[in-house]
């Protein structure tokens, strides 16, 4: 198996009629999925997606792909084929399209729905291109077919894209439901079909590799819900993604069934699930989704509340509720539903708003005491059966934190796939299909952009760095006032902390000692400001950290005059 090595640099040009592909995101982390296949000068792109914050990036939105290293090649780009409508696979586009608004989009009609309304919010009209399973296209010099596979959203699509350096089969997300809701089976006839003409290499989700067996259908949800539902005295109130239609469709079925009223709580979860109902993927019984203004009215025993924050995300509804910053207060006897499974980095924020919930008296509903989840990705025994039908010639697993991208190649070498063609890479690690087989050709940048606010890219590790600090160990501010035609001292220092747990007063012990180290160096002639505050900050941290073992940020300030 090859895997990217520290040292590589960047690749060489493409050599004529071989295939490039360049994953910026999705490969060492769940998550800012995108990949660049390039043939012949021309770009292709699969999904461009977002990567949640995890605690350690405070104040942080989103994070995106690293454009940069297509940045100057925006007009050589065919399209954007968007696999499925999750956040992680569609949520980076408009910062894409913001770059070059008419670069396509094609996508199925579910996906193409839901980043459309995306793109309004962002006020950009976009040029969308709806395919369906089983058709192909002729995107520049790339042939894509579409095929059909069950994931935990409708209208996900798999794509094999055919040049003249060979067949790539991206899956995207998918798994092998064998009694899917809608009906809908991952199109394993198509994907032997295509083994049939050859799969030069195959790009795999790597999700659930190290989870033995198969997935159990969604469908066995239903019987756990119904349970819970009657068992409920009082409201319930689930959590799910935004976009999980076939979830929540389990969940308006179970409060038919037992005579409750749904209201959606969410700008994402009613704007999603709008679309999902208007377009017919969502089945409501008339009557059934009532606004959430309207919930006073009803009894407590008759509500069903569907929101966002399964993830513990801070801002989402129900983490509000968990903090008593939301119009709706859990009371005693309210049943809270997390109908999602944990992401990778999440597990201490979702255990919070548990902790949180059951403050209030709620009783809470996981993963971890009932059955109301099943994963949306593929587990090692249907990857198996899926690499056995397809037969790759070259396998890179994709999808996954490092960990679910080994598991997945040790699996693809069990079926037969040659060790020496299967390619373990990283994000911006570049792989070159050529004369077909698949090797490590270079890297490019792929670092984290952070969106903060409406500031996209400003925000880099060095501020995280004194973010972190703030918050871990608070600030020390020092105002000095300084004479530069004499060199003396004529204000302060003033000290002050904030968050460092250290008391004003105590600083008066270091005080001398601040004012020594300056006046001797005014008497050497030192009196440049910037030197000054280095003098500042190492005099005062040092004492800090030998008084009280901490270190804050500290920040001189010299004023001169």
């Amino acid at each position: 198996m090859s895997h990217p090595h520290p040292e590589l640099r960047l690749p060489p040009k493409l050599p004529q009629g071989g295939l490039r592909v360049t994953p910026l995101g999705g490969l060492g982390e769940i998550g800012r999925n995108m990949t660049v296949f390039e043939y012949d000068g021309r770009l292709l792109i699969v999904d461009c997606g977002v990567l949640f914050p995890e605690e350690e990036q405070p104040g942080i939105d989103l994070i995106l792909p690293d454009f940069s290293s297509i940045r100057d090649r925006l007009d050589d780009i065919e399209g954007i084929v968007l696999t499925h409508g999750h956040e992680d696979h569609i949520g980076g586009v408009p910062f894409l399209l913001r770059e070059k608004p008419d670069i396509p989009l094609i996508g199925s009609k579910l996906t193409l729905a839901l980043i459309e309304a995306k793109l309004q919010e962002h006020r950009i009209r976009p040029y969308t291109f709806e395919v369906a399973e089983g058709h192909t296209e002729r995107i520049g010099p790339f042939e894509c077919e579409f095929v059909a596979v069950n994931h935990s959203i409708p209208d996900a699509l798999a794509v094999a894209i055919r040049t003249p350096a060979g067949m790539v089969v991206h899956t995207g997300d998918f798994k092998m439901d064998q009694l899917p809701l809608d009906g809908r089976l991952t199109d394993l006839h198509a994907f032997a079909r295509l083994s049939e003409e050859g799969i030069d290499l195959l790009l795999s989700d790597s999700t659930n590799a190290e989870v033995p067996g198969f997935v159990p259908p969604e469908r066995d949800i239903s019987n756990v819900l119904r349970q819970v539902f009657a068992g409920a005295s009082k409201r319930i109130i689930v959590a799910s993604f935004a976009s999980h239609v076939h979830r929540i469709q389990q969940i308006l079925d179970a409060a038919h069934e037992y005579g409750r009223r749904v209201a959606f709580v969410g700008r994402s979860m009613v704007r999603n699930m709008g679309i999902a109902r208007d377009l017919g993927y969502l089945k409501v019984p008339p009557g059934l989704v009532v606004d959430v203004k309207t919930l006073d009215d009803l009894p407590e025993h008759e509500i069903v509340l569907v929101c966002t924050g399964s993830q513990g995300e801070p801002m989402a509804a129900l983490s509000r509720m968990a903090n008593r910053d939301h119009q709706i207060r859990i009371v005693q006897g309210d049943t809270v539903i997390l109908a999602s499974s944990l992401i990778p980095g999440n597990e201490n924020a979702v255990y919070r708003v548990i902790n949180g919930l059951t403050r209030w008296g709620a009783n809470v509903i996981h993963k971890g005491n009932a059955k109301v989840h099943v994963s949306g990705h593929a587990s090692a025994g249907e990857l198996l059966y899926f690499y056995n039908i397809c037969k790759p010639r070259n396998l890179m697993p994709v999808h996954g934190e490092w960990r679910h991208l080994r598991a997945n190649a040790e699996l693809g070498a069990l079926t037969g796939v040659p060790h020496d063609r299967i390619v373990i890479a990283e994000d911006g690690v570049v792989v070159d299909l050529i004369e077909g087989k698949a090797r490590i050709a270079g890297k490019v940048q792929a670092g984290y952009v952070y969106v903060d606010g409406l500031s996209v890219g400003d925000v880099g590790e060095p501020t995280l760095k004194d973010r972190k600090i703030l918050g871990d160990e608070g600030i020390i501010s020092v105002f000095v006032v300084l004479d530069t035609s004499t060199g003396k001292i004529t204000g302060g220092p003033h000290i002050q902390a904030r968050g460092s747990g250290i008391e004003d007063s105590a600083f008066s012990a270091v005080l001398p000692k601040v004012v020594e180290v300056l006046e001797r160096s005014a008497q050497d002639g030192v009196v440049e400001a910037h030197q000054m505050q280095q003098l500042i900050r190492r005099t005062l941290g040092k004492w800090v950290s030998d008084t009280y073992r901490r270190r804050p940020m500290i920040l001189p300030v010299v004023v001169e005059v």
